[in-house]
C-alpha cells in the first residue's frame, strides 16, 4: 500500500500547478499543453479559427478601425498620431482598398503582405490561408511614433453599398475581419454623422464581430458638421439602426465627435465633442494595462468554444456507420444538427451561446468526411477543464501582480499629449478648477451675496452653527450625502462651525454641484480662504 500511495503521490505532484514566469508565458504554454491538442484532435482549426503562434502572445494591444467609406477612418489614424503614415490616402472617394497594420519601426517603411505574413515576429501568419488575392490588399507601415510603441492600428477598406463590392472583392471580407476581431484589443465602428445608411455588407461584417460586443466602440464622426437638434436625431437613428443588428441587452457605448485638427463647422457642442474625446482617449490609453487581461479573456471563450467542437465532432462520429450508408447518414445528420446541438447542451450543461452558428456549421461539415473524425478523448477534455479551473486562476492573480507592478503603463505621444496638462487638459479652469492660476481668491467675486445671507443667520463672534448653516445648504435641495462633503471640506478649520470665508466657500462648492460639476476630493490650494492659507488642518 505505501508505494501505491507514493506512485499516487508522484501523480498528483504531476498535476501541481506550473511556474510562469509572466501571463504571457504562462498563456502560450497553457495554450500549447492544454488547449491546442484538444484544437488539433477535433479540426477547431478547419472550423473555427488558425491555431495561435508566440506572436499572438506577446504583441502589443491592437485597435482595428472599420467602417463605411468616407468615415474618417485613416484621418482618425493621423489625429491620433498626429503624424501621415506610408501609403496613406485619404479623400471623400473610396480610397483605402487595403488592410494596413500601422505599428512600430525603427525606419518609415512599408512591408507587403506576401512578407508579412512570413515574419515570425508579426501576430499575422495565419493570414496566409486567405491567399494572394486578400495578401495582394494588406500592408504593414512602419514609423517611429511614441503612440505606436504602445499599440498598433490596424486600418481596413472602406465598406460600399451595394453587391458590386462583394464580388469584386476576391477574397472573404467579413471571414478576414472576424480573423482580426478575435485577436486585437478593441474594435472601432466608425460612423459619419451625414450617412448613417448601414449597407448590407456593413450588417454582414457588424454581425461577424458577434461574440466580440466587449471589445466594440462606436465612433459618430464628423459630428461638428450638424446643429444639435440634427445631432439628437441622428444619434436616435445611429442607436435604432445597431440595436437591430448587434442583438445584446447591453447597448454599445458611442462617442460623439469630429477626430481631427479642423476648426469645429458648428461650434454649438465643443464641451461635449471634449469630453467625449477625453472618454474615448482614455478608453484607448487603458489597452496596454488591461493587454494581458484581454488575452486571457480571449483564450477562456477559445477554450468554451474548442469544448463545444470536440463534443460536436465526437457525437457525429459516433453516429456514423462502420461500413455502410455513410453519404446517407452524413447528410441526414447534417440536416439533424440542431438536435444534436440540443442533445450535447442538456447532456454536458452547455449553454446555447456557447455553440457556433447553426446554418455556417452545417455548410462547412459538407465538406468534411466524417470517417475521420475523432472519438471523444476524455484525457483531452479534461486537461482543458483543469486549465479553466485551476490554472486559469492563478494567472489571473498575476495579471494583477503585473498590472499593481506598471501603474502607469498607457499610450503615451501625438494627440493623447495634447489634453494631459495645461490650460486645454479636459476641464482646466471649470468647476471646482475654476481660478486655478488667478492671483485672487475665485470664491471673493461672489463673496458680497453670500455676506448678505451669513449676517441673516445670527453668526455669534463671527461664526454660524452647524444647524444654521444647515437650513440654509438644505434650499440647494442636494442630498445630505453631498451637502455633508461640502462642509466637510469647507469647515476648513475643523472647529464645528463656519466664519464668513467658509460659508462663501460652501455656497461656491453647492453652485459648482448645481453646474453638474464633481467636488474634488480634497480642497485645491486655490480655494482655501486667504486667512486660513498655511494652517489647513488635515483629517
Amino acid at each position: 500500500t505505501a508505494s501505491v500511495k507514493s506512485i499516487m503521490f508522484r501523480k498528483n505532484l504531476k498535476k501541481d500547478p506550473e511556474l510562469f514566469q509572466n501571463v504571457s508565458e504562462g498563456l502560450r504554454r497553457l495554450y500549447r499543453t492544454k488547449l491546442f491538442p484538444l484544437e488539433d484532435t477535433y479540426r477547431f482549426h478547419d472550423f473555427h479559427s488558425p491555431a495561435l503562434e508566440d506572436a499572438d502572445f506577446d504583441n502589443k494591444p491592437m485597435v482595428l478601425l472599420v467602417g463605411q467609406y468616407s468615415t474618417g477612418k485613416t484621418t482618425f489614424i493621423r489625429h491620433l498620431m498626429e503624424q501621415d503614415f506610408p501609403g496613406m490616402r485619404i479623400g471623400p472617394e473610396p480610397t483605402t482598398d487595403s488592410f494596413i497594420a500601422v505599428m512600430y519601426g525603427e525606419q518609415d517603411g512599408v512591408i507587403p503582405g506576401n512578407a508579412l505574413v512570413v515574419d515570425p515576429k508579426k501576430p499575422f501568419r495565419k493570414l496566409n490561408a486567405f491567399g494572394n488575392a486578400f495578401l495582394n490588399r494588406f500592408m504593414c507601415a512602419q514609423m517611429p511614433n511614441p503612440v505606436l510603441e504602445s499599440i498598433s492600428i490596424i486600418d481596413t477598406p472602406g465598406i460600399l453599398s451595394g453587391e458590386k463590392q462583394r464580388i469584386s472583392r476576391g477574397y472573404d471580407f467579413a471571414a478576414v475581419l472576424e480573423w482580426f476581431a478575435e485577436r486585437v484589443d478593441r474594435i472601432i465602428l466608425l460612423f459619419d454623422a451625414h450617412k448613417l445608411d448601414i449597407s448590407d455588407e456593413f450588417s454582414e461584417v457588424i454581425r461577424a464581430l458577434k461574440n466580440h460586443e466587449d471589445k466594440m466602440r462606436v465612433v459618430l464622426n464628423k459630428a461638428d458638421q450638424i446643429s444639435t437638434q440634427q445631432l439628437m436625431r441622428v444619434y436616435g437613428a445611429l442607436m435604432w439602426s445597431l440595436g437591430k443588428i448587434i442583438n445584446t441587452p447591453e447597448v454599445v457605448r458611442v462617442y460623439i465627435g469630429s477626430f481631427w485638427a479642423q476648426p469645429l463647422l458648428v461650434p454649438d457642442n465643443r464641451k461635449l465633442f471634449e469630453a467625449e474625446e477625453q472618454d474615448l482617449f482614455l478608453d484607448i490609453q487603458s489597452l496596454p494595462r488591461n493587454a494581458a487581461l484581454r488575452k486571457l479573456n480571449d483564450l477562456i471563450k477559445r477554450a468554451r468554444l474548442a469544448k463545444v467542437q470536440a463534443y460536436i465532432i465526437s457525437s457525429l462520429k459516433k453516429e456514423m456507420p462502420s461500413m455502410f450508408g455513410k453519404d446517407t447518414k452524413k447528410k441526414e445528420l447534417i440536416a439533424n444538427l440542431g438536435e444534436i446541438y440540443h442533445k450535447i447542451e442538456k447532456e454536458h450543461q452547455i449553454s446555447p451561446g456557447d455553440f457556433p452558428n447553426l446554418a455556417k456549421m452545417q455548410e462547412q461539415l459538407n465538406g468534411q468526411d466524417f470517417s475521420k473524425f475523432a472519438v471523444l478523448k476524455p484525457k483531452l477534455l479534461e486537461a482543458v477543464e483543469d486549465m479553466l479551473a485551476n490554472d486559469i486562476a492563478r494567472l489571473m492573480a498575476m495579471v494583477r501582480q503585473e498590472e499593481a507592478a506598471m501603474p502607469s503603463q498607457s499610450v503615451k505621444g501625438g494627440a493623447f499629449e495634447g489634453t494631459m496638462t495645461g490650460p486645454f487638459g479636459h476641464g482646466y479652469g471649470e468647476g471646482a478648477s475654476e481660478g486655478i492660476d488667478e492671483l485672487e481668491w475665485v470664491v471673493g467675486r461672489d463673496k458680497p451675496t453670500y455676506d448678505e445671507i451669513f449676517y441673516t443667520l445670527s453668526p455669534i463672534n463671527g461664526k454660524v452653527s452647524g444647524g444654521a448653516a444647515k437650513k440654509e445648504m438644505l434650499k440647494s435641495k442636494l442630498p445630505n450625502t453631498v451637502l455633508g462633503k461640502i462642509w466637510k471640506l469647507a469647515d476648513v478649520d475643523k472647529d464645528g462651525l463656519l466664519d464668513d470665508e467658509e460659508f462663501a466657500l460652501a455656497n461656491h462648492l453647492i453652485k459648482v454641484k448645481l453646474e453638474g460639476h464633481e467636488l474634488p476630493p480634497t480642497l485645491p490650494e486655490h480655494l482655501v480662504p486667504p486667512s486660513k492659507r498655511g494652517t489647513v488642518v488635515q483629517d
